[in-house]
């Protein structure tokens, strides 16, 4: 099997998001021509200032809500790696009428274009959020439980209207449950910034980091350069059996954030050692939460060739380098 994508036109939705901007990179190097639809609402212009030079990269500054944007965006295009979304439990909780506009609508939209203007391959950001309230470990993907938050319905629905476009119209998309991903370009500012990027910029600053509970639930944390291999893969695969289903997307291993907050510690401690001694405080359990989440990530060794590289060890060395660097 081919495993890289080359040549090609290709349409990152999210693309100055944090995973869409290091997927737009890649695509470059990798001599593609890449197209950006984002309206930076959740993106960073500064995510894609290295590249908004590149003569074979476009930025379609527009939003997914707009079907006229949409239709702009997938023109002449050979694959789709839908990244847009409102991400957050929490943010879902606070506003599930723009989670679900955004999440659900805009998928359709982004569905709809694509049919329209001919484009068969679509690979888009599902969510590990979907398992639910599932107690099973590790997840499998054909095993979910009920939703605990509107933006885990969003995500859930998602699959379902993959699974009917791609019978009806005769597309071949494929889903990718992201497990708790991190690494460079993820933003550590806002209400809702995710666990490992926050708790980094506290410990520069010799700040608290607050872990939510009592620190033991645990999450299959995922580097980035794991999931940038798998929306690869997921692109260029052509085994019939591999097309129009969801895979879990980890390194399938579980770490406690009590743990997570050491590896931090010790790995920022060697940029300066005060931070080994930052004390941690601990809050109460967030509303949406599930205890713990790890995947079994076998469908997508046995069917994409996934193979993650990336440990949360490795990947927490090559993150921190970077944002010590960069905050």
């Amino acid at each position: 099997m081919v495993n890289k994508l080359e040549g090609k036109k290709v349409l990152v939705t999210g693309g100055a998001g944090f995973i869409g901007s290091n997927l737009c990179e890649k695509l470059l190097l990798q001599n593609n021509t890449v197209v950006c639809l984002d309206n930076f609402s959740t993106g960073k212009r500064q995510n894609i200032n290295p590249i908004i030079n590149n003569k074979q990269f476009q930025l379609i500054e527009g939003d997914i809500r707009n079907p006229k944007d949409c239709e702009e965006a997938v023109q002449g295009v050979d694959v789709v790696f839908h990244q847009a979304a409102l991400g957050s439990v929490p943010r879902s909780i606070a506003d599930p009428i723009t989670s679900n506009e955004v999440n659900v609508s805009g998928f359709l939209n982004i569905l709809v274009a694509a049919r329209d203007a001919g484009v068969k391959r679509i690979v888009y950001a599902a969510s590990s959020s979907t398992y639910g309230d599932s107690k099973n470990l590790p997840k499998v993907e054909d095993v979910i439980g009920k939703p605990l938050s509107p933006y885990a319905i969003t995500k859930y629905v998602n699959e379902l209207y993959a699974d009917v476009f791609a019978r009806l119209y005769d597309m071949q998309i494929i889903g990718l449950r992201y497990f708790n991903v991190f690494g460079r370009k993820q933003d550590p500012d806002g209400a809702y910034a995710a666990v490992i990027p926050r708790f980094v910029k506290a410990l520069i600053n010799k700040e608290s980091p607050v872990i939510n509970g009592d620190g033991m639930y645990s999450r299959d944390f995922t580097y980035i350069e794991n999931v940038l291999q798998a929306n690869e893969l997921a692109a260029l695969v052509d085994d019939d059996k591999a097309i129009n289903t969801v895979y879990n997307v980890a390194y399938g291993q579980r770490t406690t954030l009590n743990e997570l907050v050491s590896y931090l510690q010790e790995y920022l401690g060697d940029f300066d050692k005060d931070i080994l001694s930052v004390s941690i405080k601990y809050g109460p359990s967030r509303e949406g939460d599930i205890p713990h989440s790890l995947a079994s990530i076998d469908k997508a060794k046995s069917l994409l060739g996934y193979q993650p590289h990336y440990s949360i060890r490795d990947g927490l060395k090559e993150a921190i380098r970077w944002y010590w660097d960069n905050l």
